[in-house]
């Protein structure tokens, strides 16, 4: 079978020897829709309402669910476009939804791939930007819009690649060793570079910049951020009560911010190595159980444009306040729940107050005051 078997939206040849071929099952296919229609459908409801519920308050338009709606986004882009298509080209076996979504859909799946880790690693730098520079530059809501906008131009620009080199062709199915080829007429969507040497430079290129970098200078951000606030742990155990408050929704933030990284980088492991062994060594790949591989890999990185509203709704109260409040208004189910507002960002005009009053003991305070 041949599929989308990259990250990044490649769509390689698998090898068709002496006509071996290796259908589906029928509850293999019968488990693929199931599960692709799950996570399709949980996506997309989960980033839309989590996408319109931080767009509907003022309040909750700081920088970090900027950058939370912005990977939601990216998560509904990839649910709409590359997984429906996913799903119709591994069961039919060949391509039959023309030219133009051949280009278009691993296009749209590299640059939805690289705005998630880049939004994640925004994130990321925003936090170790409040809590270790506490009294330095704030990004304020005006500079997310800016990098929103620059990183997308960026995912777009990276992307290009496969809106020149992915192709239509027959060729896989001409060659089959078969008395009668019933495939004669079906074509397939595959990548035709110039050569191998830039096809493995690019996609190469792609797993360090699109994974491996991106999810070690997060981790390097976050173990700061640990340090930072285990140094100061015994100074919180003498604080108010207030500050303690304060110290812990900053950890649960954190862990909730944390989180969405970790199962980011889980989810997208399978499909990386699978990638890695396909690009330099696809011998160790078997023929027929290439596609359960593929499947099992690609179903498992497809999650996770489910992560986001799920851990997002669990972890964040607010959220889910919000949620039933907009869920009564439409009387669908619940009864309204009032509650104050705190942004994930700290506010700019509590460092001022803060500044004036403590100088010393400011940095602490302000590495702490933020509410979930």
């Amino acid at each position: 079978m041949l599929n989308n078997s990259s990250a990044s939206g490649k769509w390689s040849e698998v090898p068709w020897a002496d006509g071996n071929l290796c259908p589906p099952s029928l509850s293999g296919t019968t488990f693929l829709i199931v599960a692709y229609s799950t996570v399709i459908a949980v996506g997309l409801v989960g980033n839309v309402c989590l996408v319109f519920i931080i767009s509907r308050q003022k309040e909750m338009r700081n920088v970090t669910n900027i950058l939370i709606a912005n990977l939601s986004c990216s998560d509904i882009l990839m649910c709409l476009v590359c997984l429906p298509v996913t799903v119709i080209y591994t069961l039919m076996d060949r391509w039959i939804l023309g030219e133009a979504l051949c280009k278009v859909t691993p296009f749209v799946q590299c640059m939805s791939v690289t705005v998630s880790i880049f939004s994640l690693v925004l994130i990321a730098l925003e936090r170790h930007q409040l809590i270790i520079h506490p009294t330095g530059w704030t990004p304020a809501a005006g500079h997310s819009y800016l990098a929103v906008a620059v990183t997308w131009m960026v995912a777009c620009f990276i992307s290009l690649p496969f809106l020149s080199f992915n192709i239509l062709t027959n060729s896989p199915f001409q060659n089959l060793s078969i008395p009668f080829n019933p495939f004669s007429d079906h074509v397939i969507c595959m990548e035709l570079w110039p050569s191998e040497r830039n096809r493995l430079a690019y996609t190469t290129s792609l797993l360090l910049f699109q994974y491996c970098l991106p999810l070690l200078l997060i981790l390097l951000c976050y173990l700061r951020i640990f340090l930072r606030l285990r140094r100061r742990k015994d100074m919180l155990e003498q604080a108010s009560e207030i500050r303690q408050r304060k110290a812990r929704g900053a950890q649960r933030i954190n862990a909730m911010l944390a989180s969405i990284v970790v199962a980011f980088a889980l989810c997208w492991l399978p499909l990386n190595i699978f990638n890695t062994l396909f690009d330099w060594y696809h011998q160790a790949l078997p023929s027929c159980q290439h596609d359960i591989i593929f499947s099992a890999c690609h179903l498992t990185a497809m999650a996770s444009t489910c992560v986001n509203p799920v851990v997002y709704g669990f972890l964040n109260s607010n959220f889910q306040k919000e949620l039933k409040n907009t869920l009564h208004r439409c009387r669908c189910w619940g009864t309204p729940e009032s509650y104050e507002s705190f942004p994930l960002s700290t506010v700019g005009m509590d460092v001022t107050k803060m500044s004036s009053m403590h100088r010393g003991s400011f940095a602490t305070i302000a590495e702490h005051g933020i509410h979930s």
